[in-house]
């Protein structure tokens, strides 16, 4: 196949290589950073921050099957991948979105257990337990790929190799198929948008019972502390989760904004991450400070 990439004049390869350069750069190294302090920090030894180190790798697996192959398209015009290469790069973005969606409702329950039932807490995330709902995240995404992936390659392709988008993804190689995709435009949009809204419902949930438990809280300062820990999940939860959405539940869609939202969640999003938590987090901050 032929990646034909982001639609850009010629004289922007450059400056777009290095803007999305610098952006790979700091997302690896931010995130690789909250993965060190988290494992050197003992007082970070904790289910929050042990699943926010399973989300700072899926952020960096996730940038790195997709941001490589569009720099070496603006810098070297490299724009072919190979059929295996494409199931490849295919696979690994679904497992590793879906794996982070199912982490992100796992995160608001951990939050809802920490803030709702705090004496119960210790006994019900055990550090098994929070080894086995990881475990779970990882096995769900994979399975959930190996079928997205599984029946798009069933198709045909056997007219155009043109794959105008800047990675292989469902809604462009449906578009390339030699057969009626009216099947796996309606699979696609029942399986991406029932486990989107599914966990999005749960994530919903758990903060509405977060939050009145936020309320009865007496001290300014205990309401201040569990609201900055919650808006920072929240905030990376709907700078996930709109983009998807914009894209998964119009599988047929063939607008070119398609194309500039799927950078926000391929590539913007995994360099916010590390930002967000980062900074609305008391914690992170100073465990940063005394690595």
């Amino acid at each position: 196949f032929i990646l034909v990439g982001l639609h850009h004049p010629p004289q922007l390869g450059t400056p777009l290589f290095l803007t999305f350069l610098v952006i790979y750069t700091l997302t690896i190294s931010g995130n690789g950073l909250i993965i060190l302090t988290v494992l050197v920090d003992t007082q970070l030894h904790r289910p929050m921050y042990w699943f926010l180190c399973h989300l700072s790798l899926l952020d960096m697996t996730i940038s790195s099957a997709i941001v490589p192959k569009m720099l070496a398209g603006f810098l070297l015009d490299s724009r072919i991948i190979s059929f295996g290469g494409c199931v490849i790069q295919l696979f690994s973005f679904h497992f590793l979105g879906c794996t982070e969606c199912f982490l992100y409702t796992l995160m608001a329950y951990d939050r809802f257990l920490a803030i709702c039932k705090p004496l119960h807490y210790a006994t019900i995330m055990t550090r098994s337990v929070c080894n086995y709902l990881a475990i779970g995240t990882w096995l769900g995404g994979t399975l959930h790929s190996l079928f997205q992936t599984s029946f798009i390659f069933r198709l045909p392709f056997c007219g155009p190799n043109q794959v105008d988008y800047f990675f292989c993804d469902i809604p462009a190689m449906l578009r390339l198929a030699c057969a009626d995709t009216t099947i796996n435009e309606l699979i696609t949009l029942v399986d991406i948008g029932f486990l989107a809204l599914t966990c999005f419902v749960l994530i919903l949930t758990s903060y509405g019972y977060i939050v009145a438990a936020i309320l009865r809280i007496r001290s300014a300062d205990g309401r201040r502390n569990a609201f900055a820990t919650c808006a920072a999940h929240l905030t990376v939860v709907i700078v996930y989760y709109v983009p998807c959405t914009f894209i998964y539940l119009r599988p047929g869609s063939q607008e070119p904004l398609d194309g500039v939202v799927a950078v926000f969640y391929t590539a913007i999003t995994p360099l916010l991450n590390p930002i967000i938590y980062t900074l609305r987090n008391k914690e992170m901050k100073a465990a940063l400070r005394r690595l």
